[in-house]
């Protein structure tokens, strides 16, 4: 039985480059590509996770100064009020000097988590804190913030400045303080 559908091969009466790309289409189409590969090699990933190796972060503290809330729809940044913890404590965290541990006061509770090596960096992993009763602001700050060290998208370092850039665009701006000294005991 014959195919009832007659094929023919269709050959152009001119280069396929000629119909579809003029000489300034072509620089346009180029400039363009050209932009949006530059652009994506920019942004890192939602997934990523940018952050100093974790010999620069070894042994030392930081404190929580100042948390900027993404910008609103009239594109201005917001900051949160910090309050210090109920006895006046501020939020602090540090890497330990020794091993891959981070811990913390968040100004009610303690909290510790893994340091997770990679190639971009660190993460921080397994992030858990003691469960005692804060004031209602104070648990919402508290747990908000262990969010955000849990799930951060960057960390970037600037001398005695760090910053925790989170996924929802809420950035945490931390100083260095002297790291704690824990005495050896006999």
């Amino acid at each position: 039985m014959k195919n009832p559908l007659k094929t023919t091969s269709y050959t152009p009466s001119r280069p396929l480059s000629a119909i579809c790309l003029s000489p300034i289409k072509g620089i346009v189409i180029s400039c363009l590509l050209g932009l949006l590969t530059a652009c994506s090699s920019l942004t890192p990933p939602c997934a990523a996770r940018v952050s100093p190796p974790y010999a620069e972060l070894r042994g030392t503290k930081w404190e929580l100064i100042r948390w900027n809330l993404p910008p609103n729809t009239a594109g201005e940044v917001r900051q949160r009020p910090i309050p210090q913890g109920d006895l006046g404590q501020p939020i602090q965290f540090e890497f330990a000097p020794q091993g891959l541990i981070i811990s913390g006061f968040t100004g009610c509770n303690r909290f510790t988590g893994e340091i997770v090596e990679e190639a971009r960096g660190i993460s921080i992993e397994r992030v858990a804190s003691t469960r005692m009763s804060c004031s209602g602001p104070r648990n919402e700050l508290e747990n908000d913030f262990l969010y955000e060290l849990n799930d951060y998208r960057n960390l970037v370092r600037d001398g005695d400045r760090l910053l925790l850039i989170g996924r929802d665009r809420e950035v945490l701006s931390f100083i260095q303080r002297p790291a704690s000294i824990n005495p050896k005991k006999n």
